[in-house]
């Protein structure tokens, strides 16, 4: 229960605080929370980052405000946050796709972005394997794409990743330590976004045959780069096995985050997220599964 009243008493906050400048930090405070666990949680089960969030409730107040035709553009631009009208009517442009000025017409078609409210209703009361893991350090080769946005919401950013650059995969899986195996990482970024890594786990031997020429054949070993796992606690859960199980990870995760997390003695640590993906299973496609490790330290 503190769990949803700390997000219910964060989006209250958001939402009498549009037209100051106010900080993350000072938003998860009314969530209980550090900052890091609140904006993990709050983009996985809303949908938006904490910013994204508050940037459309500004733009689709300062539509309404503006259509009321007795305030002028710079004016509402400098109440919402915005330091110049240009860098306000881009943004605006952006989201309602006129310009302030328009919006000012009567009749003018405006977009508008409600508030979010958290409704109590039961959920759960399903199965849930799972197992607690300590990962010792450990290191992965692979390459990455920076996305914008929460891990997973855009499905199919990543899957355009994996579809053009099967060349990458092919050459992971020659030099696996084992080629049933494929890895994903998601780091969230300092900036906003996360870094998505494809990746796979060499043999301790291998590392240092790396910038041979023959171990990764006519390929430019530099489009690679090595991952760091530092130690961490993870709990571990797998998808059933089936032909394509990545739709049902998705479904698994934000379900771990919903039900799982908060029934539990743990939070979100600031780690890498990790899924090692059982492609490659012989001789039945269908037993192809997906484990989802998820960073996690006891609550304080």
């Amino acid at each position: 229960m503190h769990w949803i009243i700390g997000i219910q008493n964060a989006l209250d906050f958001i939402e009498e605080n549009l037209t100051e400048d106010i900080t993350v930090e000072e938003i998860a405070k009314r969530c209980y929370a550090s900052t890091f666990h609140f904006q993990r949680v709050f983009g996985i089960l809303c949908g938006y980052t904490v910013g994204e969030y508050m940037r459309n409730r500004r733009l689709s107040r300062a539509g309404a405000e503006l259509n009321e035709g007795n305030q002028k553009v710079i004016d509402v631009a400098l109440k919402y946050g915005y330091s110049s009208p240009d860098s306000f009517a881009k943004a605006f442009v952006a989201f309602h796709g006129i310009t302030p000025s328009a919006a000012r017409i009567p009749g003018a078609q405006l977009r508008s972005f409600s508030r979010l409210n958290i409704k109590l209703y039961l959920e759960g009361g399903s199965n849930m394997n799972y197992r607690i893991e300590t990962k010792q350090k450990t290191r992965l080769l692979g390459y990455k794409r920076r996305f914008e946005g929460i891990p997973g919401n855009d499905e199919e950013q990543e899957v355009q990743m994996w579809l053009n650059t099967r060349a990458n995969q092919y050459l992971l899986q020659g030099v696996a330590k084992d080629p049933t195996l494929h890895y994903t990482v998601t780091i969230p970024a300092s900036d906003g976004g996360y870094d998505f890594y494809i990746a796979t786990e060499l043999r301790e031997e291998d590392w240092a045959k790396l910038k041979e020429d023959s171990f990764l054949g006519e390929a430019d070993a530099t489009r690679f780069e090595e991952i760091p796992i530092q130690a961490q606690t993870y709990a571990v859960f797998e998808t059933e096995k089936e032909e394509f199980p990545t739709r049902n990870s998705l479904t698994m995760h934000k379900k771990i985050i919903s039900e799982w997390l908060p029934s539990s003695e743990y939070v979100l640590a600031n780690a890498p997220e990790i899924q090692k993906i059982h492609w490659h299973r012989k001789p039945n496609k269908k037993n192809r599964f997906i484990e989802l490790w998820i960073p996690i330290e006891k609550k304080k």
